[in-house]
């Protein structure tokens, strides 16, 4: 392997599919097409790890010491997985940065996808030149959130489990429990708002930013939300976990 220097690599491990790119860092967009691979029915370590070198090869770009940032679908610690929502539960407590980086002969960052989504609007979108507290949620299968304080991360929030009404959080105003109760835009709005109440009552953040897939929807709903934080939707969409990761891969790697 020759030692060169390319873009960094995002790599975003997801419960359907997962998708690379190399990411140019200066304008926080991808800098080839997106590879992307369906996730295995078996999502073990094992056969996740084998479509993510899969992508790591389809890139000339990443060799080297060019960083790469993987993010998955769960709480990151140390390199290891504490959760597994949408993955094998083979994840669980499971040392997947060390396996992944002898699989692939290669240093990594490993993160959790909503904290690579939201490090991704504070460099280049939403949350650009915010100052404060930001809580990026992602509304999909379940709540995902990032906050992100002065420009620094927080990982590891999990503020999508709040209890709220007697009921985890994001079995109540989850995207997918719209769809799955067949609620109205005003009615699930009324959910929305109980739950961004309360986080706004106990974290008063300077900003709110929406993410998901429901997002392109936001006109929809967040002018139905009262709140006295500014609430704006994501402007990355589905790019950001891929770029958040990357931007993570290659601060780390800046730091060393």
């Amino acid at each position: 392997m020759s030692k060169k220097s390319g873009l960094p690599l995002g790599i975003d491990v997801g419960g359907s599919g997962i998708k690379g790119a190399p990411v140019d860092l200066k304008k926080g967009e991808f800098s080839g097409k997106r590879k992307r691979i369906d996730t295995p029915a078996k999502s073990t370590p094992d056969a996740v790890g084998d479509i993510i070198g899969q992508i790591v090869d389809h890139f000339d770009e990443v060799r080297g010491d060019s960083p790469i940032g993987i993010t998955i679908p769960g709480v990151v610690t140390k390199g290891v997985v504490r959760t597994a929502a949408n993955i094998d539960k083979s994840w669980l407590d499971f040392e997947a940065e060390t396996m992944l980086e002898q699989k692939l002969g290669h240093d990594i960052v490993l993160v959790n996808d909503a904290d690579a989504a939201g490090v991704a609007e504070l460099h280049y979108g939403a949350a650009k030149g915010q100052q404060g507290l930001v809580i990026l949620t992602t509304l999909g299968t379940g709540i995902g959130t990032a906050l992100i304080h002065n420009g620094v991360l927080i990982p590891n929030s999990e503020l999508g489990h709040l209890e709220l009404d007697g009921f985890d959080a994001e079995k109540r105003a989850a995207s997918s429990i719209k769809d799955n109760e067949g609620l109205t835009y005003p009615e699930w709005a009324e959910r929305l708002q109980r739950y961004y109440s309360h986080l706004e009552n106990l974290l008063w953040p300077d900003l709110f930013v929406v993410g998901g897939g429901v997002s392109k929807d936001a006109e929809e709903f967040l002018p139905l939300l009262r709140l006295r934080t500014p609430i704006v939707p994501a402007q990355l969409e589905n790019k950001a976990g891929i770029i958040g990761a990357a931007h993570l891969a290659q601060e780390y790697h800046d730091s060393q």
